[in-house]
């Protein structure tokens, strides 16, 4: 989905880019795309208008961003002995091995003494064990420039360059919030490293989610030419306000399919100030795992469709457990606000601030509750990261441990008691209860969700309500009781070895 756009080892063509030099005035310096210094030009009969006039003004500062960096990579040693399973045991690598990359972006400047913005994975190391070592600004007229990082945030792919020089043509933020779909934008960057490029297009979208999830998924979507080099370049209006800051692409092949993404100036200016001004950026933290309702979730549910997200599990201590958030409650509005595919949970909390009241909707076992939470500081992605959960397959199948068996039911699954020393096997914490499946109906759609062999679930709920699951009969006679109701399927919560807390999933019943 996302691609980084740095590429290694750049091509750059003698001559691809035209030189251009700017020689600032005696005059006080004003911005290049200050009110009234672009005209728009009547557009002739069925074209667009030329946007050759604003192009000359902007493009000045607009600038290429390149870094040099370190890699250390620890060398593999032959052994021919490998190739016949003769290798001795202990047969350690070669010496570690040092060389050099370089990655190219694109950015703008955005005042007269040297402020360039770009993105942070232009900027940022681009494989394991590099170190970045220097930054450098090049201009149109190909004036290079050591840069140094004023701050990042990577939450938002942000970043804050300064380079020394005065007199610099610069560009200044518009107003987001005014785009509609269907405007038409100019993007002016540096693809592949060939030199400053200008391309065109509309607005295909607003508020577009990429399915990355976060606080930041939210982009203005354009048709116009975007391609690896174009990130942390300047998306203009016709009035040649900044408008976006071109970030990813969405292509099977890497290249541009008219399918590109920038970061709306309305979230990015912000952000920019405050690394200008040396404020640390803190965002609003509830402290929970979120699951988009799915088709199934909602039917078993009973609720309306593209509304909410389910909580599938608590942080211990945080602000949602303090508040008495649980799994299972369905988060319907913060503070009034809709929680919805385009305005999601984690994005209106984050964009709260610590220490706020905030109001959460939630639907709880079918009633409707209100609940006050007094609102977190989000971690650092770096202390995100490292919690992130893993992925680690762990069948468990019958043992001779003590626990009831139960035979196949409208889940399509067998499943016994979680004994604890099953519970060790699968890594899970002490005192966890549940029933773990020990065999599974491939043609049921358990099989089908990815349900496996070693699964533990914890859980079953419908619109009426929930139960924990401690034995296959509280696990029969609930699915026996959402039948009788008339419940087309149920929503499980369920464990997985390697698998950090609960999920939820909606299953249909056979």
């Amino acid at each position: 989905m996302r691609y980084a756009y740095t590429i290694t080892g750049a091509l750059l063509l003698g001559g691809a880019a035209a030189a251009m030099t700017f020689q600032p005035t005696a005059a006080a310096q004003t911005a290049q795309n200050e009110p009234g210094a672009i005209q728009a030009a009547a557009p002739k009969a069925g074209a667009p208008m030329s946007f050759a006039d604003m192009v000359a003004r902007l493009q000045p500062a607009v600038v290429n961003i390149s870094t040099k960096q370190r890699v250390t990579q620890q060398q593999q040693q032959f052994n021919p002995f490998s190739l016949f399973g003769l290798a001795p045991p202990d047969q350690g690598g070669g010496a570690p091995v040092t060389r050099e990359a370089q990655s190219l972006g694109s950015g703008f400047i955005i005042s007269a003494d040297g402020y360039v913005v770009t993105n942070n994975h232009v900027i940022s190391a681009g494989a394991r064990g590099a170190t970045v070592e220097s930054i450098t600004v090049t201009m149109p007229d190909r004036k290079e420039y050591t840069a140094k990082l004023i701050g990042r945030d990577p939450a938002s792919d942000l970043a804050l360059l300064k380079i020394q020089a005065t007199g610099l043509p610069f560009v200044k933020f518009g107003d987001s919030r005014n785009a509609r779909v269907g405007d038409w934008i100019v993007a002016i960057g540096n693809p592949f490293g060939i030199g400053s490029t200008v391309t065109a297009g509309i607005i295909s979208a607003l508020h577009r989610t990429t399915g990355q999830g976060g606080a930041f998924d939210r982009f203005i979507q354009t048709d116009a030419s975007i391609n690896q080099g174009n990130s942390g370049g300047p998306m203009f209006d016709l009035n040649g306000n900044v408008i976006g800051i071109n970030s990813q692409i969405l292509s099977p092949t890497g290249g541009n399919v008219g399918i590109g993404f920038a970061i709306p100036a309305e979230e990015a200016k912000p952000i920019i100030d405050q690394l200008r001004s040396g404020t640390a950026i803190k965002r609003g933290y509830l402290g929970v795992g979120i699951q988009p309702i799915s088709d199934d979730i909602a039917t078993a549910l009973k609720l309306p469709k593209n509304r909410g997200e389910i909580i599938a599990r608590v942080e211990p201590n945080e602000a949602a457990a303090r508040a008495g958030i649980r799994s299972g409650d369905v988060v319907l509005k913060v503070n009034g606000k809709d929680v919805t595919p385009d305005q999601s949970l984690s994005y209106l909390v984050a964009n709260l601030a610590p220490g706020s009241r905030a109001t959460l909707d939630v639907l709880r076992d079918g009633r409707p509750l209100s609940i006050n939470a007094t609102v977190g500081t989000r971690p650092s992605e770096e202390s995100l990261l490292s919690g992130e959960d893993g992925d680690d397959d762990g069948a468990v199948g019958p043992d001779g441990t003590p626990g009831a068996q139960a035979g196949p039911n409208a889940l399509g699954i067998t499943v016994r008691t979680l004994t604890p020393q099953i519970a060790r096997q699968l890594g899970l914490e002490t005192g966890t209860t549940g029933v773990v499946i020990t065999d599974i109906d491939q043609s049921s759609d358990m099989a089908q969700k990815g349900f496996q062999p070693g699964d533990v679930i914890t859980g079953i709920r419908t619109a009426e309500g929930g139960v924990r699951v401690t034995t296959p009969a509280t696990l029969a006679g609930a699915v026996q009781r959402a039948k009788a109701a008339g419940a087309g399927s149920v929503v499980l919560s369920f464990q997985r070895k390697g698998i950090q807390g609960e999920r939820l999933i909606g299953v249909r019943l056979k």
